[in-house]
Formats: C-alpha cells, structure tokens, sequence
C-alpha cells in the first residue's frame, strides 16, 4: 500500500444491512395477530369481548395446569410453555414488549444470524415459563413476550461477561446491567401492585444467558 493512501471503502449492501428484518417481522406477527383480533373484539368491532378471556383460557400459562387443575384440551399443559410468549393483556402491554424486542433483537440476530436467534427467543421463551412454574404461587394466568425480552437482556449481559473475562476486563459493568434490571423489575411491581410476573423475568434471563453463551461458543471462539 502507497504511504498516505488509504484502502478502499466496501460498500454497504442494503440487503445485508437488512438482513435481520425477517426474523423480528416474523415475532411481530405471531404477537400482532392475536392482539390485532382480541384488540377489536374488546372494543366492540367484532366478536365478544369474552374472546380476550377465552384466549387467555386456551393459551394463557396457568401454573395449576401442573397441577390438579382440568386443561381445556390435552396437549394445553405442554403446550402453554410457548403459547403464552404470543399473547398478552393489551394493547399497551403489546406495545411496550414490541418496542422492546425491535430495541434489542438486532444486534443479537447481526451476532448469531436469524435461526439462531429464533432459537434463543424460543429458549427464552421457555425458561421464562419454567421460572414461573417453579416460583409463582399465582392462579392468575400469565402472559407476554416478556420472558423471552429479559432472556434477550441476558444473552447482551452473558455475552458482555465473556467478552470481558476473554479480556480480562473488570466484570463490574457486567454487575450494574444486573442490579439495574433488577432494580427495574422492583420498580415495576412496586407499580403494578406486585402483579408482574418477575419469575418469568428471572427464568428468561437466565435462559437467555446460558443459551446466548453456547451459542456464540458454538459458532466460534472470540
């Protein structure tokens, strides 16, 4: 190289910049559609708004389901393990889990690519259901793809942590981004009148975490 020159500039293909697009869109819909239908029904545009409740009925995750308790259908004990991630209580509650997964997935999907990704979304999605199970005393049914977002928030932190331990770096950041969620999942049961489902939250972080961290293992050292 000529000194002084500089080597030429790749253009960025508008493609690849995209590429991510697929797999968020793809998450969007399975939570839209729902919303979209039960949303119109409990405003009077079709329907009953009986619905809402009857979609929580069937797809909700009801802890009593390990129970004692009758399921509405056979495969339902098993089955609300993932249903309950595309379901939630409102349009707000909607709202906010969307912005949420568009503010944290790309970076993850750039990372992994889309089916690794849609893997670790769906072990999120799960962990968070098995903390519930293990934890909550609620007969409420839960419901959100909030389990899945804070497995999201713990794949970001336990990939932080082992860039940071391959540097050799100081794990004290690593600790903040806990404490702070942690402090923020108090703030919003102290909000909500201790009706948030933290377990859910504990349980995906964690999922999200481990999965994060043999996934990145797998596709190659740092």
């Amino acid at each position: 190289m000529t000194p002084g020159t500089e080597p030429p500039q790749i253009p960025e293909d508008p493609v690849e910049k995209a590429w991510h697009i697929p797999a968020l869109l793809a998450l969007f819909g399975l939570c839209l559609l729902p919303e979209l239908v039960l949303s119109g029904a409990d405003w009077g545009l079709w329907g009953s708004p009986r619905w809402r409740m009857r979609a929580l009925q069937y797809a909700g995750f009801w802890a009593g389901l390990l129970d004692n308790w009758r399921p509405h259908y056979a495969l339902q004990p098993g089955t609300m393990f993932l249903t309950y991630g595309f379901l939630h209580a409102g349009a707000l509650h909607f709202a906010v889990n969307m912005a949420t997964l568009f503010s944290l997935g790309p970076s993850l999907i750039g990372r992994f690519g889309q089916r690794w990704f849609l893997l670790l979304y769906a072990l999120s999605i799960l962990g968070g259901a098995i903390g519930f199970a293990l934890l909550s005393s609620q007969v409420q049914p839960m419901v959100g793809a909030s389990g899945a977002l804070f497995g999201l928030a713990g794949a970001h932190v336990g990939l932080h942590a082992r860039e940071r331990r391959h540097t050799k770096d100081t794990l004290v950041p690593v600790a903040k981004a806990v404490l702070g969620l942690m402090a923020l999942n108090l703030v919003l049961w102290w909000a909500m009148n201790g009706q948030l489902a933290w377990e859910t939250h504990l349980g995906g972080f964690v999922a999200g975490w481990i999965a994060a961290v043999v996934i990145d293992r797998r596709l190659g050292p740092l």
